[in-house]
Formats: structure tokens, C-alpha cells, sequence
């Protein structure tokens, strides 16, 4: 298809690509019933479907939705997507790092001093100032579907809001806003945190953009500056990593003031964060290096330099310890995934930091000044105390499995998605004796201006397969649990490719749901039982984001008593970072991380096994059908 590759990268075409369809109503509904009736004790079921017929029956408020659902189609580029990012995001009253932010955790760097940890700094932003000049020429090429359905092409909205966007925190909800200002009329500047102060970073001097040795220049300036006691202010960068609500109320204080309101602007302005971390103290292990990016390590150490609300934050350790923590809202993962690579790929590249300066004279770097009255004070201590429980309570485990990785799997002729998710049921199950709601994000990229939907794992086959492998009491030979297996891979694949074809049934559910808000009706019966309250409640929160280049993404459960499960195949190998929290009795990671290992065995095993059956059997049978 030529003509794709002149295709512009900000929007590959909204001529080109479809809007996201609205499913048929009684396809979500029985979707829906399948999905809840063996999560549920069966009387509750028999409650729900009646609950849900209705709901469907000719004539009744399912179709009034549905037709309303259809109109908002016609007249709207994607129908889901502001009530998605409101769902999703900014209605969530929850602090943003661990319950939201994801990172991308950098593999280890060995600075040999402070002066070459500052030079990777410099690294990052020249090639952030790159990647977004990519951008703004819409040079990026075009994003192509791999795994399932691969080769269509991808809508790139979402980088156009890497570096334009701000989430500002609202008592109620919060507000997602991107720039659109022409960039000339912009002044070009990076925040840089460093011991919890904050300074402006002009990118541009003399309608010059900075190379290395100018940033480089700049970030020791920065770092004296910082370094000053006397002319030290406080840690103002903690105040977002409180919940939204009490973040909104705290920065309504800190507007009342001109120079807070000066300080605020520069910083919702900015490209970007650039934080340079103090080194923590702990083992750079994989774990810790997360922990590290998820929270900081709190007050204690660098949970205060910080800024939540920016889309894009570099974290730069003094011990190592580098990466990303991304705001949600404007883009997902795969957009962190490949401005990460970019890069990281463009440092290799362009080892060479000793440019002369083309400026001259640079302007010193600015500090930015707070006001802050007691009452400030008193809501620092506070942001600061709930930061602290949070850090405590995040319980993370990153699992390198190395007994085999993708290759094996394709080599089985599965779908490593599909395999690596019956393999997270089994491990759950393996836990727990049950199954529960589960949520894998799937892209709907190929619509326009589309973000994800819900790829609910936990299929009636999933559980068939599961309870194959965890029955003792050997009822079930090695090609039942084989048939099982495929039959379970076979679910989850078509259920993926339902979901990024736009016909899984969570963005549909809420769509009726909100239409029914919107008409002022009483909330239909469906939205207000248990079984549709407890199916949204998703214990095992998953999500695949797969890099080329060393590196690893992860995140925090969505729920008090869940995990969060984030996983990177790699030929050989596959990296999960599995997360919940310690106060919650019934999780723990350590477990996990160990049933997954356990399962992932299991698996391999029973795969090895029935291939030397099948092989055996094909010598003997020359003229059996291989079906």
C-alpha cells in the first residue's frame, strides 16, 4: 500500500481510517452473560440474565440507548472516547503515581560521576527535542498492527499529545489539556527537578535550539543552584502525588498567590520533567529500580521531585536509576514504548556530548518560587504522609522467566498473548481456587482517534483448562488438558480480535450507560447490579508492552485486592512485574510470581509431552489425518 507511506503521522488519514462501530445490542448482551456466568454463584446468574433480557427485550431501554448510541456515532469522530478518558482517568479520584501512572523502567546505568550522569541527562532531552520535532513535521512513520490482524495501519493521534499536555487536578474531575498553540508562539522550556526545587530550562536561546554541551552547561548550573541551602524552598512536587481531590483544594491555596500562579504556568507549559535523583540508598535490583520509578521512595527520598500532572517525566538517578513515569491519560503504553526506544536507540547513536556550544552566552536557568502560607505547610505534611502509606503499601515483584519466551510458544503454533493470559488464569487459579474479572487493554488504534478496550481473559475455557491442571486427582489425560489448552488459546484469541476490531463489550456497556445519564432516565437495572458492579472490578489487571531495546514497563493494581501484571515476551525470555499491595491480605507477589513460574512449567511441560505423543503415534498411524 504506497500510499500509506506519505501518509501524514499526526493522523494517518482520518479519510483513511473507519470510525469505531458501535457493536449490535444483542451481541454485547450475550457476550456479557458468557463472560460473567461461571465468575458468578449461579443464583446471582439467574438474576442477572433476567435482569439483562429485559434490558435487550424489543422495545424496551436497551434499544432506546442503542439507537441514541448510533446517533452519537454519526455525529462524533469515536463516540467512546470522551466518555472512555473521562471513565478511565479523570473522573478517578485516586493519586496518580502506582494507581495509574505506568513507567518505563531503563536498564541500570554505571555514571562514573555526577558530570556523566548529567551528560545522559543532556542525552535525553536533545533527543526528546528531536522526537519532537519528528512530531511536529508529522515524520513520524506510520505505526502498522502486529500480532493479531497485523499490517493495518494505526491512528497517531497520540503523539501529537507526548509533550503538549497537562492533566490538571479537578475536586470532582480532573482536565486533560494539550496545547495547541502555535509553536513559535511558545517559549521552549523543560522543568528540571532537582532536591525538590524546580528551574525552568530554556531549550532555545537566540532563536537557537540547545545541543548537549549547552543543556549539559545548564543542568550544572542547575545543580549548584540546587545545591544552595539557604535559597532552598519546599518540596512543593509532593502536593501531586496526592489524590486528586486533595491535590485540587492544595493547588487552589497555592493560586491565591502571583508568584505561585507564575511557577504553576511555566510547569503546565513545559515539554517535559526532567528529574535529577538523588541516589536511594537501596540495591539497584530490578525490583527496587521499579519501586523507584513507580513512587520515588517518597518524602524520604525522591518522591517530592516530582511533577504528577505532566504527561512526560525522565527520571535521571545519580545511582542509575532511569526511566519514564508517563501521565495516562493523553497516550498509551506502546507510544511511551516506542518515544523510550527512540530514545534510547538515539544515545547509542550519538555517543558524542562534546559539541561546541553554537549559542555563546547562555541565560542562566531559572528558579521557580513558591509562596507558602502555614496552611501549605500543614497540606505538605499531609501529601506527604499519604505518599509515605502508599510507598509502604506497594508490594512489587519483577520476574524474569527464563525457561523459554516466545519462540516456544509460536513454535507450539499459539499466540504468545493468548498463551502468557491462560498461563496468568492458571497462576491466579493456582492462588486462589477461582477466577475473577480480568482486564487486558487492547488496542482500537485502528479507528480513528482510537485508544483501548477490555479484553476480558477470564473465559468459561480459560477456567475448563485451568481446573485440568490443578485437579490432583489425575482425572484428565495429557490430550484433554491439551485440547483444553488450544480451546482456551482459541477464546482468547478471537475475544482479542473482537476487541481491537471495536466488538468487545466494555467501551459498549459504558457508552448505554452514560446515553442513560445523558437523557436524565433512571439508571437502567443492569448498570445497578451486583454481578455488572463486581465484573468492572477487575482483581487481575494485565497488559502486554513489548520493547526491542532493554527495558520494561510496569505499573500498580487498579484494585485494594488486586495485582497488577505487566509483561514484555521476548524470544527467549519474558519479563513480568507483578504488583499488589501489602496491606491486602489475600495478595501477595512473591506468591504469584511463584505460581506463575510453576504454571509456565506446566505448560511447557504438557506441550513437550503431547508432541512426542503425537510424533509416536504419527509413526505408527502414517495415514492419519493431521486434523
Amino acid at each position: 500500500m504506497p500510499v500509506l507511506k506519505k501518509e501524514t503521522a499526526r493522523d494517518p488519514g482520518s479519510q483513511v481510517l473507519p470510525k469505531v462501530p458501535v457493536p449490535p445490542l444483542k451481541q454485547t448482551l450475550d457476550t456479557y452473560l458468557k463472560c460473567v456466568q461461571h465468575l458468578v454463584k449461579e443464583e446471582q446468574f439467574k438474576k442477572t440474565k433476567a435482569i439483562v433480557e429485559k434490558f435487550g427485550a424489543p422495545g424496551g431501554v436497551g434499544e432506546i440507548l442503542q439507537k441514541k448510541l448510533l446517533e452519537r456515532r454519526d455525529k462524533t469522530t469515536n463516540w467512546v472516547y470522551d466518555y472512555w478518558l473521562e471513565d478511565m482517568y479523570l473522573n478517578n479520584r485516586l493519586a496518580l503515581p502506582v494507581n495509574s501512572s505506568p513507567v518505563m523502567v531503563f536498564p541500570k546505568q554505571t555514571f562514573r560521576d555526577q558530570r556523566d550522569a548529567l551528560r545522559f541527562a543532556a542525552q535525553i532531552i536533545r533527543g526528546v527535542l528531536e522526537y519532537k520535532r519528528l512530531i511536529e513535521e508529522q515524520a513520524l512513520p506510520v505505526d502498522f498492527a502486529r500480532g493479531q490482524l497485523a499490517g493495518t495501519p494505526l491512528c497517531m493521534e497520540q503523539y501529537s499529545r507526548l509533550f503538549t499536555s497537562y492533566r490538571y487536578p479537578g475536586t470532582k474531575s480532573d482536565t486533560l489539556k494539550v496545547q495547541m498553540t502555535a509553536a513559535s508562539s511558545v517559549p521552549e522550556h523543560i522543568i528540571v527537578a532537582c532536591k525538590n526545587q524546580f528551574f525552568v530550562l530554556d531549550v532555545v536561546a537566540n532563536s537557537k535550539q540547545l545541543n548537549e554541551t549547552d543543556i549539559l552547561s545548564q543542568l550544572e548550573k542547575i545543580v549548584k543552584m540546587a545545591e544552595k541551602a539557604e535559597e532552598r524552598l519546599p518540596p512543593l512536587g509532593i502536593l501531586t502525588t496526592d489524590g486528586r481531590t486533595e491535590w485540587a483544594q492544595a493547588r487552589e491555596a497555592l493560586m491565591k498567590d502571583q508568584t505561585n500562579r507564575d511557577s504553576l504556568g511555566l510547569i503546565e507549559s513545559s515539554l517535559c520533567v526532567l528529574c535529577l535523583d538523588e541516589p536511594s540508598g537501596l540495591m539497584p535490583s530490578d525490583t527496587n529500580r521499579a519501586l523507584l520509578m513507580l513512587h520515588g521512595g517518597g518524602r524520604e527520598k525522591n518522591g517530592a521531585n516530582r511533577w504528577y500532572d505532566k504527561s512526560m517525566q525522565f527520571v535521571v538517578g545519580m545511582d542509575g536509576t532511569c526511566g519514564v513515569v508517563c501521565e495516562h491519560s493523553p497516550f498509551e503504553g506502546i507510544v511511551l514504548v516506542q518515544c523510550s526506544e527512540y530514545l534510547m536507540k538515539h544515545m547509542l547513536d550519538d555517543k558524542c556530548c562534546c559539541r561546541p556550544s553554537r549559542i555563546g552566552k547562555l541565560p542562566p536557568p531559572r528558579r521557580l518560587l513558591w509562596k507558602c502560607s502555614p496552611h501549605i505547610q500543614g497540606l505538605l505534611t499531609a501529601s506527604g504522609d499519604r505518599v509515605q502509606r502508599l510507598v509502604n503499601n506497594l508490594d512489587m515483584d519483577v520476574f524474569k522467566f527464563k525457561a523459554y519466551g516466545k519462540d516456544f510458544i509460536k513454535k507450539q503454533k499459539m499466540s504468545p498473548d493468548a498463551f502468557i493470559q491462560v498461563a496468568l488464569q492458571l497462576a491466579f487459579y493456582k492462588c486462589n481456587g477461582r477466577l475473577v474479572s480480568t482486564y487486558e487493554s487492547a488496542s482500537i488504534r485502528r479507528f480513528q482517534e482510537g485508544r483501548v478496550d477490555n479484553i476480558r481473559s477470564a473465559t468459561p475455557e480459560a477456567l475448563a483448562f485451568v481446573m485440568s491442571m490443578a485437579d490432583e486427582r489425575a482425572t484428565f489425560t495429557d490430550s484433554e488438558k491439551m485440547k483444553r489448552l488450544r480451546d482456551a488459546i482459541y477464546a482468547q484469541t478471537s475475544y482479542t480480535i473482537a476487541a481491537i476490531t471495536g466488538m468487545a463489550i466494555d467501551n459498549h456497556l459504558l457508552g448505554l450507560l452514560r446515553i442513560s445519564k445523558e437523557l436524565n432516565m433512571e439508571k437502567p437495572e443492569i448498570f445497578c447490579d451486583e454481578t455488572y458492579l463486581a465484573s468492572n472490578q477487575f482483581i487481575l489487571s494485565t497488559s502486554q508492552v513489548p520493547t526491542t531495546v532493554e527495558m520494561f514497563c510496569c505499573y500498580g493494581p487498579v484494585v485494594p485486592n488486586g495485582y497488577g501484571v505487566c509483561y514484555n515476551p521476548q524470544p527467549d525470555h519474558i519479563i513480568f512485574c507483578v504488583s499488589s499491595f501489602w496491606e491486602n491480605t489475600e495478595t501477595s507477589s512473591a506468591v504469584f510470581v511463584k505460581a506463575l513460574n510453576e504454571g509456565l512449567l506446566e505448560i511447557r511441560d504438557l506441550c513437550n509431552r503431547s508432541k512426542m505423543t503425537d510424533s509416536s503415534q504419527g509413526a505408527n498411524q502414517p495415514h492419519k489425518s493431521g486434523k
